[in-house]
């Protein structure tokens, strides 16, 4: 055996000699350096995650609690239907002026600074409601709460876009699961103590629970500011041009276009979601005689499912990509919506109702979170201003439609747009690949 004798040989010659100096960076290190810093990222990211749900909770607890006080807040008012909707256009419309403004605070403050403050004004801010005594006054305090909505918005989904970017996670869908178990436990317990506690009382006891959680929540966000301690590259790096960093406009104008791309796929499903939750449980009751308890379920099986479909929103993402995501999405939400519309019995379009609530679920965080990657602070802005227009635009749109041809036919119009918004997905499929969100399994 030549070679093993050549391989005694070699190490004979060797002993007694010093061993050859490896390089520095081929030194192994016995100091833990390297294994600490990863963790301390990973504690850091978890604690940024808990704090940012915790604001997405807070945000839809707020707004629910708000909500199921509006009949009350109508009778102290005294306002007419025709006066309260314009009171009511308040929150779109405060949510809308402010949420431009909001996109480049966080340019200039940073997101977390700015969910911060945010969150402390909508909890001081839902005080404001009860003291009106007109349609005009609440219609002002509206504004300033809408403000304050929309600017939490921007905010905390420009901050879960820079999570997401160092997770290397698509998260987004259970954030906005928060935000709905959130809703639904405002609206739960606004029910429960609706017949108790004056508007006054209840949305002073929702506005100390929220100015508390923003201070919890808040501090960890303060404390560890957006990208401190993180080991991804920054924008100004060569290595910021790959997947993992919102990217900035080039001479084309690219992600200007992508982030108007995702703004009309969120309209398209916004506008579902508030057409549905207002006209709803009128078509079960009108069109289907359906009794009260079964015409309330109907929105109840909706957004149950749209909870359900987003909290499993990120396994989806992961597993067959965003692009299929949006896709899958809208197609199963133009059925369900198409079946909620047209089915002959009430019970049939609660099953539609739950299938749309699936479809929609994850629609608007992917457009947002794919928005923000585009685009940053300013992108989650724009897209969320043109989703929410979407929201402000389908419920008198219903109207009008259902005026001029029925309820059940001017509902097919959500279906319409649940399509447009997988069509418009589907062709610029191409689009998602090389951003934050990770590649389907398998590819």
């Amino acid at each position: 055996m030549p070679t093993l004798n050549k391989i005694r040989t070699a190490l004979t010659r060797n002993q007694g000699h010093k061993p050859i100096n490896l390089p520095k960076t081929a030194r192994p290190t016995h100091s833990g350096a390297a294994i600490a810093a990863p963790e301390a990222a990973g504690h850091r990211s978890r604690r940024l995650r808990i704090a940012l749900t915790a604001f997405f909770a807070i945000d839809g607890f707020l707004f629910a609690g708000w909500v199921v006080r509006i009949p009350a807040i109508k009778a102290q008012t005294g306002a007419g239907a025709g006066a309260l909707g314009l009171a009511l256009l308040g929150v779109s419309a405060g949510a809308v002026a402010f949420m431009m403004l909001t996109g480049r605070l966080c340019r200039r403050l940073g997101s977390h600074a700015v969910t911060v403050a945010s969150g402390a004004a909508l909890a001081l801010s839902i005080l404001l409601p009860p003291l009106a005594h007109s349609a005009t006054a609440l219609g002002l305090a509206l504004l300033v709460f809408g403000a304050a909505y929309g600017s939490l918005n921007v905010a905390m989904n420009s901050a879960a876009v820079e999570l997401i970017a160092t997770l290397r996670r698509p998260v987004m869908s259970g954030f906005h699961a928060a935000f709905s178990l959130g809703g639904m436990v405002g609206a739960g317990l606004g029910g429960l103590v609706a017949g108790h506690l004056s508007p006054a009382a209840h949305l002073s006891a929702l506005a100390a629970c929220g100015l508390l959680a923003t201070a919890g929540a808040g501090a960890v966000l303060l404390r560890e500011r957006a990208g401190a301690g993180s080991t991804a590259p920054r924008p100004e790096e060569p290595a910021a041009a790959g997947p993992d960093r919102p990217r900035r406009a080039d001479a084309s104008g690219r992600p200007r276009r992508l982030v108007l791309v995702f703004g009309v796929i969120a309209l398209c499903t916004a506008y579902g979601e508030g057409a549905l939750a207002d006209w709803g449980a009128l078509h079960l009751s009108q069109d289907l005689a359906a009794a009260p308890g079964l015409a309330a379920a109907g929105y109840a099986v909706f957004a149950l499912a749209m909870t359900v479909g987003r909290l499993s929103g990120t396994a989806v993402v992961e597993r067959f990509g965003p692009a299929r995501a949006l896709v899958a999405g809208g197609t199963t939400a133009a059925s369900g919506l198409l079946l909620g519309a047209l089915a002959p019995t009430a019970w049939g379009a609660c099953v539609g109702f739950a299938v749309a609530g699936l479809g929609l679920a994850n629609i608007f965080p992917i457009a947002l979170a794919r928005a923000g990657a585009a685009g940053g602070p300013n992108g989650v802005a724009v897209a969320s201003t043109i989703g929410y227009g979407g929201m402000l635009l389908g419920p008198p749109a219903i109207g009008f439609l259902a005026e001029a041809w029925g309820l059940p036919v001017a509902l097919t119009t959500l279906a319409l747009l649940a399509a447009v918004a997988a069509l418009i997905a589907h062709l610029t499929r191409g689009s998602h690949r090389g951003t934050t969100e990770p590649r389907p399994a398998g590819t």
